[in-house]
């Protein structure tokens, strides 16, 4: 039997690997659907530690509407009738208590939320990321993201986070705990100082134990996200053709382009005033007119086949065709099309436009 009677490539089968950083051009496709690099650990540390700085610095306003609110509560409240005109007091009291305890820690809350997500992803508008999907409610789908590799990561990095702030707790309480015991000998304001300085001292300790493993989590985010955006060569590949074009097609445009402009060129050929060769190989074609330019502008150069075609459209027009070897190379070689001769030529050139003239009056004469 025949072995190559069937034969399969099972390359054609294999998935290409990943291998390729995501180009500009993927990561602005990524990034308009609400794919970034975010940590939401980095988020939630900036924000508890922000309303932190905000009580630790402002501690003696918020211990003195305590006080006075429990005071009130402690005095006038245990000897008032309780009526619909006092339950209505109490709930305005209340009420006001609390705007003036939470409105600080809430407005420091949102702006330190914001700056921390700006400051990680830059302003994002993404409506496609919010876009419902019905992968989304896929089960299969589920199943594969609730026992994927990355899902297993994020549980270990969440039980790491209770471990490492469970410990950093436990510590800071047991060694501040002979001052919690003592607290309920003291007069209110008193007590009130103590525990705002143990309390400060812990959540000192646990957002900063917090704020490393969030700054971590920061870096392993962004790491993983360029890992999850990388591309194969294929991709890449297709991607150049289509941003940048199939090559074919744009050395054809190219070709087409050149093409056109040689036409051009070669239109104003007839109305040059003076074609210089090299004798052969080089040709350039200018055109000057007395009053209207300064100096002679080049209409048209080639080389070779070019050089040849531009001779012999002059000849067929009556353009005068002069051999000058040095000038049809220097102009060839460091002036382009639609631009005057520079100073240095102005001399050899007039010199050849003089014996033109000349022989222009001779034959009129």
């Amino acid at each position: 039997m025949n072995d190559g009677f069937l034969r399969i490539d099972l390359q054609l089968f294999a998935q290409e690997e990943k291998t390729e950083e995501a180009t500009p051009h993927k990561r602005r496709e990524v990034r308009r659907e609400g794919q970034v690099a975010k940590s939401t650990d980095l988020n939630a540390a900036v924000t508890l530690f922000a309303v932190f700085l905000l009580i630790l610095f402002t501690h003696q306003y918020y211990i003195k509407i305590l006080y006075d609110y429990i005071s009130r509560c402690l005095t006038d409240g245990v000897l008032r009738r309780i009526t619909g005109s006092e339950l209505m007091y109490i709930f305005a009291d209340s009420s006001l208590f609390i705007i003036k305890f939470m409105a600080p820690i809430l407005l420091t809350g949102i702006a330190a939320g914001l700056a921390a997500n700006l400051g990680q992803v830059g302003f994002l508008f993404a409506p496609s990321a919010v876009k419902p999907k019905l992968s989304n409610i896929n089960p299969i789908n589920g199943f594969k993201r609730i026992f994927s590799r990355r899902s297993l990561v994020e549980l270990l990095k969440s039980l790491l986070k209770v471990a490492v702030v469970g410990w950093v707790t436990y510590v800071l309480v047991r060694n501040n705990f002979e001052k919690l015991v003592f607290i309920m000998f003291m007069d209110l304001m008193p007590m009130l100082e103590v525990v705002v300085y143990v309390v400060s001292r812990v959540a000192l300790g646990a957002l900063g134990a917090f704020l490393v493993i969030a700054i971590l989590d920061y870096i392993y985010q962004r790491y993983d996200f360029r890992k999850r955006i990388r591309m194969t060569r294929r991709e890449v590949k297709d991607e150049f053709k289509q941003t940048e074009g199939d090559p074919l097609i744009k050395s054809r445009q190219r070709e087409r382009q050149r093409l056109l402009a040689q036409r051009r060129m070669m239109k104003k050929v007839p109305e040059a005033t003076v074609v210089i060769t090299n004798p052969t190989r080089l040709a350039v074609a200018l055109k000057y007119e007395v009053g209207e330019q300064d100096a002679p502008e080049v209409v048209a150069k080639g080389a070779g086949h070019i050089a040849k075609k531009i001779v012999q459209l002059a000849e067929e027009n009556d353009v005068p065709v002069v051999e000058n070897k040095p000038v049809a190379q220097f102009i060839y070689h460091n002036v382009e099309i639609g631009q005057e001769i520079p100073p240095e030529l102005y001399k050899a050139v007039a010199e050849i436009l003089a014996v033109i003239y000349r022989f222009k009056r001779k034959k009129l004469a």
